[in-house]
């Protein structure tokens, strides 16, 4: 049985930081290119980020290119979002996600591609 656990969210100032982990089990962890979505209330879920199988590739919306970074430790079965210069539109629900992809190297933009997901965790900025 896939589980996504996310865990790392909470309340910070604008300006500040944090760094979201999401534990995975039940898969071949370096098989899975990872992505990280947020939902905020009254909003469709949107891309953040994502990282390939191996770490190798990444790709991040353009709203967070810059201040976030996508990485991940296959070693663990985990992967991190650091989140800096946070501002108050980056309020949501953060959600993982893990798509089955067939080369290490692929990357995965599109929410209904994903496979599994995670339960998420809150991330409140205040200004």
């Amino acid at each position: 049985q896939v589980q996504l656990v996310e865990s790392g969210g909470g309340l910070v100032q604008a300006g500040g930081s944090l760094r979201l982990s999401c534990a995975a089990s039940g898969l071949t962890f370096s098989t899975y290119a990872m992505g990280w979505f947020r939902q905020a209330p009254g909003k469709e879920r949107e891309f953040v980020a994502t990282i390939s199988g191996s770490g190798v590739s990444t790709y991040y919306a353009g709203s967070v290119k810059g201040r976030f970074t996508v990485s991940r430790d296959n070693g663990k079965n985990t992967v991190y979002l650091q989140m800096n210069s946070l501002k108050p539109e980056d309020t949501a629900v953060y959600y993982c996600a893990a798509d089955r992809v067939t080369a290490s190297n692929l990357v995965t933009l599109n929410r209904y591609a994903y496979d599994y997901w995670g339960q998420g965790t809150q991330v409140t900025v205040s200004s």
